[in-house]
């Protein structure tokens, strides 16, 4: 009688706290069905409809707008877009590995804090005006050529606004943050022991680094990989404002159909974007798994 009971009791509790949970998560997962999933069933649909004659959209579903996003043309901005995004992600760990490192290691816990305020200062302003900053540094009357100018170093402006190298240097200083910050958590959690202990048994820095720091922070070097790539495949701002009509991305290309009314091949061009997103993603996850069993 005391074991029936008990185990009234116990499904009572277990009924109830799933009923809490379902009222505490019911919510967000109300809010995500609106504002994530139904605006992506929106796109997806309208990916399958057809463009009318004057902008308007016809409902007559087919593939044509995913056939045509692999026209040569299209391909082209793809591999523009890849290139760039992959670069941008190099230089920023390139950057980001001994500034994270410093503060991580070298710097006293008292300016800890104060230099991880400096790396997330430029969220306190908007990046439109970051970027609008950029194109008062880089255009031929700008602040960096008339340096070089009156240094002697250079006797003709150079073009740099409006060009690849513009926004690279645009999305780098852009998404620098977003690799150090998964840098740095990593990194403070780093057993200094082991390095001492490698170069105990005879390891240079160079080989200490490489065999041994490198492989114990790569969760965060997964994370600030993911956290700047995918920003910086999507990205259309910064293009549009800093590379011109030459260095198009996938951001604007999609950007451009909304705008001429073209909306279903729009739609197609965001969908296949947010699968690749989804694909990376999922993609780190699972590197980050296998990373934490081994």
């Amino acid at each position: 009688m005391s074991a029936g009971l008990s185990e009234r009791i116990a499904t009572f509790y277990h009924s109830r706290g799933q009923t809490k949970l379902a009222s505490l998560l019911g919510p967000s997962l109300l809010w995500l069905l609106v504002f994530f999933i139904g605006p992506l069933l929106v796109v997806l649909v309208y990916s399958f409809a057809r463009r009318g004659v004057y902008g308007g959209i016809l409902y007559d579903f087919g593939l044509w707008n995913y056939i045509q996003s692999f026209n040569q043309l299209y391909l082209s901005i793809y591999w523009r877009s890849i290139w760039i995004a992959g670069i941008t992600t190099l230089l920023c760990l390139l950057i980001s590995y001994p500034v994270a490192y410093f503060i991580a290691l070298k710097t006293q816990r008292r300016w800890k804090s104060v230099l991880l305020v400096f790396v997330v200062v430029p969220f306190w302003t908007s990046f439109l005006i970051r970027t609008y900053a950029w194109i008062l540094i880089l255009r031929t009357e700008g602040l960096l050529n008339n340096l070089l100018i009156n240094l002697h170093l250079i006797n003709v402006p150079l073009k740099l606004l409006y060009t690849e190298w513009a926004v690279l240097i645009g999305l780098v200083y852009g998404e620098l943050p977003f690799m150090i910050l998964p840098l740095y958590a990593s990194i403070e959690k780093l057993d200094t022991r082991l390095l001492e202990a490698a170069m105990d048994l005879g390891a240079n820095r160079l080989s200490t680094f490489l065999k041994v720091t490198v492989p114990l922070t790569k969760i965060g070097i997964i994370t600030g990989i993911v956290l700047v790539f995918i920003p910086s495949l999507g990205a259309f701002v910064t293009p549009d404002l800093l590379g011109g009509a030459k260095s198009i991305m996938i951001g604007n290309l999609i950007q451009n159909q909304f705008v001429q009314r073209n909306q279903p091949f729009g739609a197609a061009l965001s969908f296949l974007l947010t699968a690749l997103v989804l694909l990376l993603l999922w993609i780190g996850l699972r590197a980050g798994i296998k990373t934490d069993q081994s």
